[in-house]
């Protein structure tokens, strides 16, 4: 069992989230960057579907009831097992009756949390993440929340240290242009392209909104919502970009003007990260 003695600003049950339903109107969700938990699992010795936690920007403060090994990945933190300082990105050993204390991101958003076993939390619909616009799945943690653990199945790996990709300033992320890019002019399309933009505050798991050029319209008329995926390029009514993560809704009435690749990056953007995007070309 995990106490949590500081959940921190958001802490959330995440794993490889729930395919195969939006046609229900269900997202996948899942972690914002599912190869860093995917990671954190293998380096505690769990399947890589297993469930952790996904920890946001100001670190959080854990008790563990029985002997555990953890791992944490993701962005560059501050980690103490009581009173011994640890590392990211390698197995850590955490005895009965220990506090594990993450602190806040130096760089970065989020860190990812696996535990020997597994956070054995309800499953709904096949996954136990928490789905932060339906609801679905366990709410976010909360501090005196009680985290029940599984039985661990394999051996922490054998390793020292892990390497992942740096946090930086700017993104350079690869867009494919439609469905709707016909419902904007050249000039939204050549500004799209060429100018930064900057991730705004009010990005969260359901997408990250950008603030730069507006992208004028070339068609006025209202859009019958449709179907979206994940990143998604959306483009409402103010002209500002949004992309869509994995909390996105399933549909929209706005047309989306591409679709970016890879979302991963995103998941470590602060407010403020300059995001460029560029053709496949290129």
């Amino acid at each position: 069992m995990i106490e949590v003695l500081r959940a921190g600003a958001l802490t959330t049950v995440q794993d490889q989230g729930r395919p195969g339903f939006a046609h229900l109107g269900v997202p996948r969700s899942g972690a914002l960057d599912p190869a860093a938990l995917r990671l954190a699992n293998r380096l505690v010795g769990n399947p890589e579907a297993a469930a952790g936690l996904e920890i946001t920007l100001t670190g959080c403060q854990l008790r563990f009831t029985r002997a555990a090994t953890v791992a944490v990945t993701g962005a560059d933190v501050e980690i103490r097992v009581d009173r011994r300082p640890a590392d990211v990105g390698r197995p850590l050993s955490v005895p009965a009756g220990a506090v594990l204390r993450i602190g806040p991101a130096r760089t970065g958003v989020r860190n990812w949390l696996a535990v020997s076993g597994g956070l054995d939390v309800p499953p709904v619909l096949g996954s136990r993440a928490t789905d932060t616009l339906s609801g679905l799945g366990p709410p976010p943690v909360r501090d005196g929340d009680r985290l029940p653990l599984g039985s661990p199945v394999g051996n922490p790996a054998p390793v020292d240290v892990t390497v992942t990709a740096p946090v930086t300033d700017e993104l350079r992320l690869t867009l494919r242009l439609g469905p709707r890019h016909d419902w904007f002019t050249p000039a939204a399309l050549n500004l799209l392209l060429t100018t930064p933009y900057a991730v705004s505050p009010l990005s969260n798991r359901v997408g990250a909104r950008l603030v730069g050029a507006p992208l004028p319209r070339a068609v006025a008329d209202e859009l019958p919502s449709e179907g979206l995926v994940l990143g998604a390029v959306q483009v409402p009514a103010d002209g500002q970009p949004l992309i869509f993560l994995a909390d996105h809704p399933t549909t929209g009435g706005y047309p989306v003007i591409g679709v970016v690749d890879e979302v991963a990056p995103l998941a470590q953007a602060r407010p403020g990260t300059t995001v460029r995007f560029h053709g496949p070309q290129r």
